[in-house]
């Protein structure tokens, strides 16, 4: 892989990342259109992607992640515990999806580009159908985090969005479109 490359893959990451758009579907195409196998994106470079990612992710969201620290830290069950339990509770799914079903998602991010294909598609369809959905001004039950954890679980797969899926669902649970973005 050339450094243009990287460059390129790296602003496909960037530019979709806080999109309802699957940014690993993405990142499939572009390898696939470079002609890059999976043995040459190495490791380091999925590393240092998601290591950007989640440093983006840190810097926009740094005052709602110290709200969150300042509430539980106050040992209390507030509304910051309670969106925390329902955090962990929704990425039990996709902890056991990774630890049981490694090899298995492995494939599906080996040049399947007709795959990421029709999940893209896939995640267009969940967001036309999630846009239309009545506003209610639901909340996040255990039943819903549940729910959301096993979305989150497919969204794994490249090519549907986690961010997309997991906010259209809970849009379609009655989860008021306000707090289902920060799930």
């Amino acid at each position: 892989m050339t450094a243009a490359e990287s460059i390129v893959l790296g602003v496909i990451q960037g530019l979709t990342e806080f999109l309802p758009v699957s940014s690993s579907g993405h990142i499939e195409l572009g390898k696939a259109i470079f002609g890059i196998e999976q043995k040459e994106a190495g490791l380091l470079f999925t590393v240092v992607l998601h290591f950007a990612t989640a440093l983006s992710t840190i810097i926009v969201f740094w005052k709602d992640i110290v709200g969150i620290f300042k509430g539980l830290f106050s040992f209390k069950w507030n509304t910051e515990t309670r969106f925390s339990y329902f955090i962990v509770l929704s990425m039990i799914p996709a902890v056991l999806v990774g630890l049981f079903l490694k090899d298995q998602m492995d494939d599906f991010y080996r040049g399947n580009v007709l795959l990421v294909s029709v999940m893209l598609l896939f995640t267009g369809v969940v967001l036309f159908f999630s846009d239309r959905a009545k506003s209610l001004k639901g909340e996040v039950s255990t039943k819903s985090a549940v729910i959301l954890g096993i979305v989150q679980a497919i969204a794994i797969m490249p090519g549907i969005s986690r961010s997309g899926s997991t906010i259209a669902t809970a849009v379609m649970l009655g989860i008021d479109r306000e707090k289902a973005k920060h799930y």
